[in-house]
């Protein structure tokens, strides 16, 4: 029996490996002999570098950046041997690498990721994953571009300072120093978000608070990134700012569609596409996924819902395992053969955490049982 174990992490506990380890921990305690493929997956987000690596190996490469306020700090990213670059956005500009009380999107800049880009397209890089999602910018990619050449000036031809909070100023954009690298290399952008750039559920409103802006803020913010795509096309670039998923990021997924001419993917077929998960489960007999928390968003993007989809397709049986599950309708819960939540007794959040690793062993034990005992069970 070939058992493929394909789960997203489970957050705030487990890494999506450690996940694997403890599924095929509990599985081989009834099925030793079973053939089990660990294949750690993601859907774009934190840990999409991780899982990539663990699959396609590659190897780390640690560049000096600038973090949101343009401190000095060391980020990462992944290169793979077929000259793909895999960079997460909040390595560099991530919401974690500030305190609450250094949040301030007028001011934060997505600078450093245009540093690890830069890295990545001298390093022979012609291929570039980018996963958005964590930042704390707000700046519509304006850091990033600079860092990448890109010049932005005021009315006085003065060059802007970073921070959402300055693109209200500008009035001349100068491309002569732009990579010229950037114009010969793919950027696959993995987002699930699919937020327009402005407007009531733009970058600003849904995203901004979160990142310390207070409602006054909000407007400002939301005019100056408004302003800018205005001015961006009038220079001559895409009018991008109406498109879906121009908005991630703080309006990273803009700058990399109107300066990059990126294609922006679902983050989960992205990193499906790159591990050849569409294979590997029509090899398996049985595919075992989870995360977290199944709930109605599980089906929208998420690693759960997209093997299920695959699974379907291949006419494979899935199994589900996840800590929870969270106000899903009996027939959303059809897309899986079983679904099992993983917590074993009443405790304390804190103590379920701890216990992720033990609960969800337990849990495969007693599904892996009862796979066993119904195999002898004549009805």
């Amino acid at each position: 029996m070939n058992i493929l174990i394909v789960p997203d992490s489970f957050k705030e506990s487990l890494a999506a490996i450690d996940v694997c380890r403890a599924i095929q921990s509990g599985f081989s305690q009834v099925f030793p002999d079973a053939d089990y493929t660990l294949l750690p997956m993601a859907d774009g987000g934190e840990g999409t570098s991780e899982v990539l690596s663990y699959a396609l190996g590659g190897e780390w490469q640690r560049v000096a950046v600038h973090d949101p306020l343009m401190r000095p700090i060391t980020a990462r990213y992944l290169l793979l041997d077929n000259a793909t670059a895999v960079i997460e956005v909040a390595e560099a500009c991530g919401l974690h690498l500030l305190t609450i009380e250094d949040r301030n999107p007028l001011v934060t800049s997505s600078f450093g990721v245009g540093e690890l880009i830069n890295d990545a397209l001298n390093k022979g890089a012609k291929r570039l994953i980018i996963g958005l999602g964590g930042s704390a910018t707000n700046d519509a990619g304006a850091g990033m571009l600079t860092a990448l050449g890109m010049r932005f000036y005021d009315a006085k031809d003065t060059t802007l300072a970073q921070g959402g909070g300055q693109l209200d100023k500008l009035q001349r954009i100068d491309a002569s120093t732009f990579n010229p690298n950037i114009v010969t290399t793919t950027f696959e952008v993995a987002c699930d978000v699919t937020n327009l750039l402005c407007g009531v559920l733009g970058a600003s409103a849904i995203f901004a608070p979160q990142k310390g802006a207070n409602p006054e803020q909000v407007t400002q913010l939301d005019n100056s990134l408004h302003h800018f795509a205005n001015v961006c096309h009038q220079h001559g670039y895409g009018d991008n700012q109406h498109i879906a998923g121009a908005g991630a990021a703080g309006g990273l997924g803009f700058a990399l569609m109107t300066f990059c001419n990126a294609q922006l993917q679902s983050g989960f077929d992205t990193v499906a596409k790159a591990v050849n998960l569409s294979q590997h489960i029509a090899n398996a007999d049985l595919v075992i996924t989870g995360e977290g928390k199944l709930d109605a968003q599980t089906s929208m993007g998420k690693v759960a819902g997209g093997v299920s989809q695959l699974a379907r397709a291949h006419q494979k049986p899935v199994i589900a395992i996840c800590g929870s599950v969270d106000g899903l309708k009996p027939a959303q819960t059809t897309q899986f053969d079983i679904v099992m939540p993983s917590i074993q007794q009443m405790d304390t959040i804190d103590n379920v955490l701890k216990g992720a690793y033990n609960n969800i062993e337990t849990t495969t034990v007693n599904i892996a049982a009862a796979i066993k005992l119904g195999q002898t069970i004549k009805f």
